[in-house]
């Protein structure tokens, strides 16, 4: 009881904060909502509503074991996983956050992956999208340097992925994904024997419906977390001594695209350690993905945390072994 009414007094608290933090900086207050819709309109509407759909059709119409027979072959001996799972794979590493996550998701409440499944892939397969990576991150921090960089963000993680497979998830599918039967494409746009066919544009409508929905959601978690950053621009005093802007720091914390915007080429290596973390919007956005499964949040967040150890690491290596070229 008592817990339960320190968490109400805290969130009442906060609230008035909050209120009484807009209501004082009304113009950096616009600011920052602004930069988190123009974000969300620019560049995650274009990129990921596109995925959303196409990713939903498949889904739904059982053709995501089809789409993954190229790549099976390396993946499967290695991961040992389904061919939905390789699909979930795909679509996490090449789209970025939170489509890894949606994808898991949504093949798991269509009874396509275990929970076991779901669980380890959601561990290493929702990170930052190749794209994003390239044409934003890089540029903006001024580093010339594209493969180390490539091998950190996303080489870390399929690594991180396989220890996982042959350690924790040992034991946890122990039939040979191989040896499951894949439906014939002729089967695939009818249902069980007797039931009527799928329709491709009730497909369509529903995958429009549920893209719109999810983009949506993140939408209006940009927006709130980069207004968060009324908090430390207005509480923080400012630091002279130091090189770092470490609300520019707090603000990847909060909301890594509109924080790399902010920080450029200022502090590098603080941005490429937050990166496979993601920061609290990318947590908050995976949770909305995922929170009507029974996948951990809490899990996730241990395993981004571990990938974040592990990225610096190899930074540290990195440093130690080839210092010349060294965030370059």
């Amino acid at each position: 009881m008592l817990r339960k009414k320190s968490k109400t007094f805290l969130f009442t608290f906060l609230f008035f904060i909050m209120t009484a933090l807009l209501l004082a900086f009304p113009k950096e207050s616009l600011a920052f909502s602004l930069t988190g819709l123009q974000l969300w309109f620019n560049r995650m509407v274009p990129t990921l509503l596109p995925f959303m759909i196409l990713s939903g059709i498949m889904i739904r119409l059982n053709l995501t074991e089809h789409v993954v027979k190229i790549i099976s072959p390396f993946f499967l001996p290695l991961l040992k996983v389904s061919l939905n799972g390789i699909y979930a794979l795909a679509i996490g590493f090449l789209c970025g956050f939170p489509m890894g996550a949606k994808v898991i998701a949504d093949l798991y409440s269509c009874h396509k992956l275990s929970q076991k499944e779901a669980s380890f892939l959601l561990a290493f397969c929702n990170n930052i999208g190749p794209v994003y990576f390239i044409s934003f991150v890089l540029p903006s921090l001024r580093l010339k340097l594209i493969f180390p960089y490539l091998f950190g963000m996303y080489g870390l993680p399929l690594c991180y992925g396989i220890f996982l497979r042959y350690t924790l998830y040992k034991n946890s599918l122990p039939i040979p994904v191989s040896s499951k039967p894949v439906r014939k494409l002729k089967n695939i746009l009818s249902a069980a024997e007797g039931a009527s066919p799928i329709s491709l544009l009730d497909t369509l409508d529903d995958s429009i419906l549920s893209g719109l929905y999810s983009i949506a959601k993140l939408g209006g978690y940009m927006v709130f977390f980069n207004l968060l950053n009324l908090a430390p621009h207005a509480l923080l005093p400012p630091l002279p001594l130091t090189d770092t802007d470490w609300g520019a720091v707090i603000n990847c914390l909060l909301e890594i695209t509109s924080g790399i915007s902010r920080i450029g080429s200022q502090s590098p290596l603080i941005v490429l350690l937050l990166l496979p973390f993601g920061g609290f919007s990318c947590i908050a956005q995976t949770y909305s993905m995922i929170k009507d499964t029974n996948l951990s949040l809490k899990h996730y967040i241990i395993h981004k945390l571990i990938l974040s150890a592990i990225t610096l690491f190899y930074y540290i290596l990195w440093f130690l072994f080839f210092p010349s070229s060294f965030l370059l």
